[in-house]
Parts: C-alpha cells; structure tokens; sequence
C-alpha cells in the first residue's frame, strides 16, 4: 500500500471511531475535537459535543476557529444548517455554526471537517453549545476548569516510522468503535417499544 492509501485509511478509521464512539453513549467529558493531535499540511477532524442536560435538546453548536488554523471542507452533517463566519480579507473561517433544522439532538453532535495550520502548534478551539431550554454552555476554559476548550496540537510529521504505524493504529481504534457503536445501537433499538 501506498503512504497515501495508508493515511486515508487511517483518517477515515479515526473518524468512524469517534462516530461510534459517540453513538455507544460514552460521552465525552466536554465538547471536543479530536484527534487531539493532527498533520500541520491537513487532515480530517471531528468536533465530538456531548448533550449534557437531561430533558433538553442541544439545538446550536458555534465552533470558533483560532487564528492560524483552517478550515477546508465540511462533512454533510443530517438534522443540522451549518453557516460559516469569515475573517479578514483572506476569507478564512472564524467561525461555524450548526444550528438544528429539527429538535435538536439528545445524545449528543458530531461535525466533521478537514483543517490544516499554517505551521505546527497549538490551538485553542472554543465551542459555544445552546440547548431547547434556553442554557447555553461556553466551552471555552483553560484545560482544567469545568467547561475546557478544546485543543489540539498539529505537528509536521506524526512520528518517525512513516505512516503505517498511523493507519495501525487508527484502525484498530476505528475497529474497536465500531464494535461499540454497534452494540449500543443493538442494544438501544432492543429496548425500543414496537
């Protein structure tokens, strides 16, 4: 296999992973984007934002995008219209909003999309998350508080051994999620009235 075939391979079993993790119900401890640590030159990346308040929906989710990070193209997200911010005269996206063209979401969101930065670093991804009863939570904390931001940190190179530890990896995290999801969802729809 090619370096290119393997890195597809392993982007897309991260994002089937953080799908299905997300579907098996364990919840994250805060909206996140993961991977947590990504390719500078781009990769795909999910926004993972949990439902947290029993009883209500979330209904709009604003994704800030810092300074030095872009973002390239979407994934068709069902249930939500997402709008775009630009910045600056470069037009780069400063922020997104996906707001719910139905309810809302009980269990939780995922967006994806594939960023890239400018050089390696860190950044410091804010998410503003509204539900049906009117609370709106500001991730957006230092790493210790009680409503963190996300960060992730991107870096030239994923480490020395190329790309096949990488799909590796990431397939046998992606194999294990999807394991997962499917239990909760046989699990879910078997506790369904008919």
């Amino acid at each position: 296999m090619t370096g290119s075939l393997l890195r597809r391979l392993a982007l897309a079993a991260a994002a089937a992973a953080s799908l299905a993790l997300l579907a098996a119900g364990s919840a994250l401890a805060h909206a996140e984007v993961v991977p947590s640590t990504g390719l500078a030159d781009g990769q795909l990346y999910a926004l993972s934002v949990p439902n947290e308040i029993e009883g209500a929906t979330t209904t709009r989710v604003v994704l800030t995008v810092p300074e030095g990070f872009a973002i390239d193209v979407f994934a068709e997200s069902p249930g939500w219209e997402r709008t775009v911010a630009r910045t600056g005269d470069a037009g780069v996206i400063g922020s997104v909003t996906w707001r719910a063209t139905e309810g809302g979401a009980d269990e939780g969101a995922v967006f994806q999309f594939t960023g890239s930065s400018r050089s390696p670093g860190t950044f410091r991804f804010a998410v503003a998350q509204s539900y049906s009863d009117g609370t709106v939570v500001d991730w957006a904390g230092d790493e210790d508080s009680e409503f963190p931001a996300s960060f992730v940190t991107t870096r030239s190179s994923l480490g020395g051994g190329g790309a096949s530890w990488l799909a590796l990896a990431a397939l046998l995290v992606g194999g294990a999620g999807l394991v997962l999801g499917t239990l909760a969802l046989v699990r879910r729809e078997g506790g369904r009235p008919g």
